[in-house]
């Protein structure tokens, strides 16, 4: 009897060959924030392996959206490389999908080009620098802004839109009141703060039309004290499946405050701190150093770390849901479908074998070969997302913390 596993499942208009998403991990392999051969191959690849859709990470919608070099920035220019991409991977029998957002304060002048900006003004040490609140124009012109990377978005080719609502970037920002201290219609009561993402999403809806998948990425918890909780994240939930959003997806955290809650494990600071541009990022590398594990603690991690939380958000909703947090194995997989969710996401098992859904159906493993050291993350803030057994010549140091890593696992 086949597994759920590799059973066909419907995304709004978009029907998957399984239940299998390539979650929207940042791969860092934007070139000057425009496709690259390695972004090519690399989706390419985990689409020939197996998935039933991969999911191209963050595209900023704008220029003031973007966090990093690495990152896609959607302008009409990029839209022929994207063709190709989008192109190749249904090529490989998957669907294409690629996450929309707007990192909001999490950036710095160098990477966006302006003055970051945000719901509200303030400071952001981690870049470190000022931002600047939203004026009430430019909110609209950020909303004309995702409407217009979707269009760009079906023009290349892809199936699916991923908006991304959660782990502090700017539509979460706005929803939680650790950011959100605005006393117009867009703060306050969280009515007011879903005021945005409600108006993000009209536009999102109304361009994605009758024929392409919407998919909104939420938090459960903010993941810490002062950021939003489990019921208020749970009511975001219902006023999405309100709108029509086609299936959410179900994360944590928030990466300016707590970013391993949505990672889990530990930050492999010596991995983070060895890659990182010394003349960029001086201040950090010192900071890491000094108090690495009071700015990023350790989250224990366990498979599907989310799932008990998620269940809850399963039981309120009627909608579908796609699982995502700490997938490995063909029983937790199995598990989690079983639990009444439609989909599963995953990346780490992907990074550490792009052909880890193939092995699976036929049976040749019952589980992933990552054993959760960390080191894509701990890379991917400088370097392209890549699993350590595909780097020649680590670093000694870079190794044992590998090794301590995973043997506490």
């Amino acid at each position: 009897m086949e597994s759920p596993i590799f059973t066909s499942v419907k995304i709004g208009p978009v029907t998957l060959r399984n239940r299998v998403i390539r979650s929207a991990a940042f791969e860092n392999m934007a070139t000057n924030n425009s496709p690259s051969q390695a972004l090519f191959d690399y989706h390419t690849a985990v689409a020939r392996g197996g998935v039933g859709m991969t999911t191209i990470a963050y595209a900023a919608v704008c220029q003031s959206g973007l966090s990093f070099n690495g990152q896609l920035w959607m302008r009409e220019e990029i839209v022929p490389e994207l063709k190709k991409l989008t192109d190749a991977i249904h090529a490989e029998g998957a669907k294409a999908s690629i996450q929309l957002g707007h990192c909001g304060n999490m950036t710095h002048r160098s990477t966006c080009g302006c003055t970051p900006v945000g719901p509200s003004s303030g400071f952001n040490p981690y870049s470190p620098t000022l931002v600047r609140g939203l004026r009430k124009d430019e909110i609209k012109q950020l909303v004309k802004d995702f409407g217009n990377a979707v269009e760009l978005s079906r023009q290349a080719g892809f199936d699916c839109v991923e908006i991304h609502a959660g782990h502090g970037y700017l539509i979460s920002q706005f929803l939680s009141p650790y950011t959100n201290h605005r006393h117009d219609e867009y703060g306050g009561s969280l009515d007011n703060r879903m005021r945005f993402m409600r108006e993000v999403m009209t536009e999102v809806l109304r361009v994605a039309g009758d024929d392409m998948g919407v998919i909104v990425k939420v938090n459960m918890h903010d993941g810490f004290k002062g950021g939003m909780q489990t019921p208020e994240c749970l009511e975001v939930a219902k006023e999405l499946q309100r709108m029509g959003v086609h299936a959410l997806v179900l994360s944590a955290g928030f990466v300016s405050k707590a970013p391993m809650e949505v990672m889990r494990g530990a930050m492999p600071l010596k991995t983070l701190a060895y890659y990182m541009d010394m003349k960029s990022f001086w201040w950090l590398k010192a900071g890491l150093s000094l108090v690495g594990r009071l700015m990023v603690p350790t989250v224990p991690w366990s498979e599907g770390y989310f799932l008990d939380e998620a269940k809850k958000f399963r039981e309120a909703l009627t909608m579908p849901l796609i699982y995502v947090g700490g997938l490995v194995s063909r029983q937790k997989m199995e598990e989690v479908l079983a639990a009444g969710f439609e989909g599963l996401q995953m990346a780490r098992a992907l990074v550490h074998d792009t052909d880890f859904i193939n092995k699976l159906q036929r049976g040749e493993l019952q589980c992933s070969g990552c054993k959760h050291s960390n080191y894509c993350i701990g890379r991917m803030y400088t370097l392209e997302m890549k699993c350590h057994h595909c780097v020649k010549n680590l670093p000694k140091k870079l190794q044992k913390e590998i090794d301590e890593a995973e043997a506490t696992l």
